[in-house]
């Protein structure tokens, strides 16, 4: 354990417990939002409710473990035989260890879980969500092999055979972040495009600005979540000293993205099923102008149905 392993370690400490207070302002602000209507719950609400719950217990176990194992190597331990190095080779195993990692591991899964949901939801097509679902299947598997290579006597979550099975999980689950993102992304932006020249050519769509703007994109597809993961996989299959730093922040994300796609739509203000239907079932101008090449249709949006103009739509985007 080297001494850029030391100090990565105490950032990651300090960065969790940063990200920590934006988790707990983010659970906050989505009871808020659920209380405030408690009387017309229904079972979507009372699934929120769980689920938001389960997120922050979860990471709360995560992040108390690796502060509890600085204390304990930094300054409980400081001065046993063999110093430092000596305790973290030796108690790199211990309980509670095992149970943060199970803890992040059982994050994992409420986060893909919510985000293969979620593209679902943006596209209203099952195809979509097959090859993340063979994904999920894998990581779970993986990741329950991954735990127990790591709660082995003498095992070390970063080195050796833990660090084996630990790389095909992250990989696994990483790469169902990743394509969820890239998914989730590509599918809002077409969006977008296609409901801003709506906007300009019949002044209609404003309100859809909410749904397809930057920051909806960001949050909807869950952009740092899966740029931490990248960060972490990397370091962590080159067994970089560094990797603990960017699994603090992998971590985190691992539910403050959920937490912050959970808070839109409590609050109105993310895609739902229902009104992405309505949209992409009123966009078939794609359609039309493949089999036509021009004239018209017409597109739903939240405030009314309006009709576009093909040619137009079809000039502007190669614009």
């Amino acid at each position: 354990m080297s001494a850029l392993f030391q100090n990565a370690y105490y950032l990651a400490v300090n960065f969790n417990s940063i990200l920590y207070g934006v988790e707990l302002a983010c659970y906050a602000m989505t009871m808020h939002a659920l209380l405030r209507r408690r009387k017309k719950w229904g079972w979507t609400d009372k699934f929120y409710v769980a689920f938001s719950t389960a997120l922050l217990l979860l990471i709360t176990i995560y992040m108390s473990t690796e502060a509890v194992f600085g204390e304990e190597m930094w300054i409980v331990h400081a001065d046993a035989p063999g110093g430092q190095l000596e305790f973290f080779l030796e108690n790199a195993n211990i309980w509670y260890q095992t149970m943060g990692t199970a803890s992040s591991v059982a994050l994992n899964l409420l986060s893909d879980a919510l985000l293969i949901y979620r593209m679902y939801v943006v596209w209203t097509h099952r195809w979509v969500i097959a090859f993340p679902c063979i994904l999920y299947v894998a990581s779970i598997a993986l990741g329950i092999i991954q735990l127990y290579a790591s709660g082995e006597p003498n095992a070390d979550f970063f080195a050796g055979k833990a660090a084996q099975f630990g790389t095909a999980y992250y990989a696994t689950t990483i790469s169902l972040n990743v394509l969820a993102t890239c998914v989730i992304c590509g599918r809002l932006m077409h969006l977008g495009r296609v409901l801003e020249v709506a906007r300009t050519t019949q002044g209609r769509g404003r309100g859809a600005r909410r749904y397809t703007g930057t920051l909806a994109v960001v949050v909807e597809s869950a952009l740092p979540y899966s740029a931490a993961g990248i960060a972490f996989l990397v370091a962590y299959g080159m067994q970089s000293d560094i990797s603990i730093l960017f699994g603090a922040f992998y971590g985190m994300f691992t539910c403050i993205s959920p937490q912050l796609i959970v808070l839109r739509i409590v609050t109105g203000s993310a895609w739902t099923k229902e009104w992405a239907t309505e949209t992409i079932s009123g966009m078939e101008f794609e359609t039309l102008a493949d089999s036509y090449g021009g004239m018209t249709t017409m597109v739903a949006t939240n405030e009314g149905t309006f009709t576009a103009d093909l040619k137009s739509i079809n000039s502007t985007e190669m614009v």
